[in-house]
């Protein structure tokens, strides 16, 4: 894979990261890449998502099907939030129409004792190896991630997906020096992983909180807030990479969610563009939000949908994204016309008006 030179680097996403004007709104997708592309599962059909994550060339091509088909301004590296968890101390498998699952989850002191911050160089080299080969081809920034340690500990706890978090607020609230104790490796683990995504090419950082809305606001402050600080500052110190922090249900969380240190707040589908922004004080960029939902539907709802999106983007620094991921039944074309509808549409006006 070899970058040509005839096509510079598209660096729209970059710039709306850092509320710079571009010439351009920027599209991308969470889970661009994945279950409803035909040659995404042709390539899963004699491989686990996990061993397609260790396979550079394949991961790479996978990364890689999204930019080419669709023409979105960013790829996300193809990989899993818990891929660094075996080397953490917690082997997982996922599980098709399920998710991640572990057999050792965690639910005692001695259990968290044994969690510890990987050796990202040498327990999962194959991810920077991806990196580096997709640098060599992307003419889009390349976004590497983790899963925030609030997500990540829902997992490692219940042992999968939940719906009610019965094992996490029961140590969250039940032992609260070992869920910090948690906490703290968890932090320090994912500063690790993504420092490591970063010094192999990742030129931006996702951190994804899927779970976090399960938390009121006056909890998150006090059990997950502090880690997440810590996480912001050490990799932005380390980094200088933008930081984009995205969760599910947590419109109550956007106050918050600004004091973390983020550069860009992900919203999902409830939340409309103008309330948020003006929550979060203009003082980061702003990414989402259409309902994933929506793209199973006619093109002219989806439409009206973006077009209502793209009518409130009155400054630089937006990114056009859907609210949560791509789902698995979704029409590679709609994608297509989207990504074009939202190209067409008139970038904001370098200046922004007063706030």
């Amino acid at each position: 894979m070899t970058k040509s030179a005839a096509q510079p680097l598209n660096d729209a996403f970059l710039r709306a990261c850092r509320k710079q004007p571009a010439d351009r709104i920027p599209v991308w997708y969470m889970r661009q890449a994945g279950r409803y592309q035909p040659e995404y599962r042709a390539i899963k059909s004699s491989r686990t998502l996990l061993e397609i994550v260790a396979d550079p060339d394949r991961c790479a091509e996978v990364t890689l099907l999204p930019v080419q088909q669709l023409g979105v301004d960013a790829a996300i590296l193809f990989s899993d939030i818990i891929t660094p968890a075996a080397a953490m101390g917690i082997p997982f498998t996922i599980q098709d129409g399920v998710g991640p699952r572990t057999e050792s989850p965690l639910r005692t002191a001695a259990d968290v004792a044994r969690l510890h911050v990987p050796d990202c160089e040498a327990e999962i080299p194959y991810v920077a190896e991806t990196i580096r080969r997709l640098r060599k081809s992307l003419h889009v920034p390349l976004i590497g991630f983790c899963g925030a340690p609030f997500t990540l500990a829902c997992y490692m706890i219940e042992g999968g997906p939940s719906k009610q978090y019965a094992l996490v607020k029961g140590l969250m609230y039940g032992n609260e020096p070992l869920w910090h104790q948690l906490m703290e490796t968890l932090t320090a683990s994912m500063i690790a992983y993504l420092n490591f995504q970063a010094a192999a090419g990742a030129q931006a950082l996702q951190v994804f909180d899927s779970w976090v809305g399960q938390l009121a606001r006056e909890d998150y402050e006090r059990f997950v807030m502090p880690h997440m600080r810590t996480l912001v500052s050490e990799v932005k110190r380390t980094t200088k990479l933008p930081l984009l922090h995205f969760g599910v249900g947590t419109a109550h969380l956007l106050e918050s969610f600004r004091s973390v240190g983020c550069d860009v707040v992900g919203l999902d589908w409830r939340t409309d563009i103008t309330s948020a922004w003006w929550r979060l004080n203009h003082r980061v960029a702003v990414q989402g939000n259409l309902d994933p939902g929506l793209l199973l539907g006619p093109w002219e709802l989806v439409e009206e949908r973006a077009r209502a999106i793209l009518v409130q983007v009155d400054r630089p620094g937006f990114i056009f994204n859907i609210g949560h991921g791509v789902l698995p039944q979704t029409p590679v074309e709609i994608l297509q016309r989207l990504t074009k509808f939202v190209h067409a549409w008139p970038p904001p006006l370098e200046t922004a008006p007063e706030t």
